[in-house]
């Protein structure tokens, strides 16, 4: 039987994949705390992939993925493996060494990530003491952001922030009260994280 497994290694996360995953929720139904569903991760230009074969260790490798898109696995050469998950790939590579190896049991894991830096981070911007793009972590909250960034400048009407997300394709938009979390330990404000959210600290009307 094939074993597929996914090592993620980066600060991006995953879940894995399932016959029905729940979609993911809209911006009504999106309290704090809640979750985002992320979908199966999908193989880039520049990440590292292991790929390992039971019982032949001739054909372990861990290479990186190359600008075109392809790793090079003895016996079987060149293999399309950006665009494409660890599932998928093992099974790609389980069926060109099939006439190679007897019974190939194909595991792939991905063991560093390195081709969504961009996609993932996180940008604050607008009335804050430093605005920055900063990477994503699992467990971040709008909380690490504003204090990450130094928090709301002088300038600041923060109390009008905003967290934008896209979800399903969608630009969602999520009211932020930095003032109230900051000050007054209001807490209900205070969303999780999800890569790729960019938040907004509007300056004061004079």
């Amino acid at each position: 039987m094939r074993t597929i497994l996914i090592i993620l290694t980066s600060a991006f996360f995953v879940t894995c994949s399932s016959s029905n995953p729940a979609p993911p929720p809209s911006g009504a139904d999106l309290p704090p705390g809640s979750d985002v569903v992320v979908s199966t991760y999908q193989i880039g230009v520049g990440d590292v992939i292991s790929v390992n074969v039971w019982g032949n260790p001739d054909l372990t490798l861990s290479v990186p993925v190359r600008p075109d898109g392809y790793i090079s696995v003895p016996l079987i050469g060149d293999v399309a493996a950006s665009d494409t998950d660890a599932e998928s790939l093992a099974e790609r590579i389980t069926g060109l060494l099939s006439d190679q190896v007897r019974n190939p049991q194909v595991t792939v894991i991905i063991s560093q990530v390195n081709s969504t830096e961009y996609v993932t981070r996180v940008r604050i911007t607008g009335a804050v003491v430093s605005p920055q793009s900063m990477k994503y972590a699992r467990g971040m909250s709008v909380l690490d952001a504003i204090l990450e960034a130094g928090g709301p400048s002088d300038l600041a009407s923060a109390n009008r922030a905003k967290l934008y997300r896209t979800v399903e394709g969608r630009l969602i938009e999520l009211d932020v009260r930095f003032n109230d979390i900051l000050l007054r330990g209001n807490l209900e404000t205070i969303y999780p994280i999800r890569p790729g959210d960019v938040i907004t600290v509007p300056e004061r009307l004079f």
